[in-house]
């Protein structure tokens, strides 16, 4: 596979040296440069394509938001992470920034401690990875070869047409039922890229299902959670709010697991959904993560449980879903063109745990036709 080129933008030289140190340890990773703020970042991007640019908010002269559009103009095909300290306004702006066109984000650790900055370390190559492979994979497909430049002046003679490639997961399943089941409550699982996606999504839910809980998990730090809950209730029509330790469910809520706590739920004395959120162990190196949301509200819910995996790097969910499809539940998953990353989603399709595919623009449709359709949710 190609390496992937990296530009790393921040204005402290030793964080700049400290994350170029952690990646260039990766083989497949190559940091094409550096830059203290944005002016420097768009010069730089002139003269270089990265595949990554990982991007500081605060920053003297030009700052990460303002220099945004202006990179993606010039390298429209790079991926961009926005790196910030973990407050309050930089989730605001981060989330601005993800709305612009950045592709994720990455909080910088707020303590020096090793496993705090170890952490930040193990997400900042793996979402470089997730993001990068593609973009260096177009970028060496669509570079001249030598011999191609040497000749360049002479017209190319057409190329027959070649097949298709044949597709590595199963076409959207659009026209498959939902198993036979009423559902009573909808569960989604997300990380790169979901909070676009999960904007998207209730945007076009909005005014459907509107008496069916929905609880949500995004690989979020804290802060962050708290904006995204925002947004979502801006566009569903419905309130979203990051989930209370101790809060009885109703229905017309949309309950997001807060950031650095997993979601849980069980039943109170007198049979009510009562949630829970605690920060017990990581799970597939996260919290919140779906997993244990899965686990607890399959208990609950049983078959009367919908999943839908969203974009996202690594398999998250994978392990709740087999659960939840043993119970009688359905699950259904995004499809590799409209994601991100086809990380969380593809686990699903390759364990036989989806009952369908589809693009992202296609997932509510569904939802809606299938559900309120057959009356089996409102």
């Amino acid at each position: 596979m190609p390496t992937i080129n990296v530009l790393l933008v921040d204005d402290s030289a030793i964080i700049r040296g400290l994350m170029s140190k952690a990646l260039s340890a990766d083989p497949q990773i190559n940091i094409i440069g550096t830059a203290g703020d944005g002016l420097m970042a768009i010069s730089a991007v002139q003269r270089q394509a990265p595949d990554v640019i990982v991007l500081d908010i605060e920053m003297p002269r030009m700052d990460g938001i303002s220099a945004l559009p202006e990179l993606l103009k010039i390298a429209p095909a790079a991926k961009v992470i926005m790196a910030s300290t973990l407050t309050l306004r930089n989730a605001g702006i981060s989330m601005q920034a993800m709305a612009l066109g950045a592709a994720d984000y990455l909080p910088k650790p707020t303590a020096k401690s090793s496993e705090e900055v170890e952490h930040f370390y193990r997400d900042l190559i793996g979402k470089v990875k997730a993001l990068g492979q593609a973009a260096a994979n177009a970028r060496v497909a669509s570079a001249p070869t030598s011999a191609g430049a040497a000749v360049s002046a002479t017209p190319a003679e057409p190329r027959p047409m070649s097949a298709p490639k044949p597709a590595i997961h199963p076409p959207p399943l659009s026209t498959v039922p939902l198993a036979n089941v009423g559902v009573k409550a909808l569960a989604v699982a997300s990380s790169t890229g979901g909070p676009q996606a999960l904007v998207s999504f209730f945007e076009q839910l909005k005014g459907h299902l509107q008496h069916t809980p929905i609880f949500v998990t995004q690989h979020m730090p804290a802060n962050f959670t708290t904006i995204l809950a925002e947004h979502i209730t801006r566009v569903a029509g419905r309130l979203c709010a990051e989930a209370k330790e101790g809060e009885v469910v109703v229905p017309e809520r949309i309950y997001l697991a807060p950031g650095d706590f997993h979601m849980l739920a069980e039943k109170n004395a007198v049979g009510q959904v009562m949630l829970h959120v605690n920060q017990g162990p990581q799970e597939n190196f996260c919290r919140p993560a779906a997993d244990p949301m899965l686990r607890s509200f399959t208990k609950i819910y049983g078959s009367q449980l919908l999943l839908i995996v969203l974009t996202g790097m690594g398999q998250d969910g994978m392990l709740g879903a087999r659960e939840l499809v043993a119970a009688g539940g359905n699950v259904i998953a995004q499809d590799e063109a409209s994601c991100v990353v086809y990380g969380m989603p593809k686990a699903v399709v390759e364990n036989h745990l989806a009952r369908a595919v589809l693009p992202l623009s296609g997932i509510a449709p569904y939802l809606i036709s299938q559900l309120e359709g057959c009356g089996h949710a409102s």
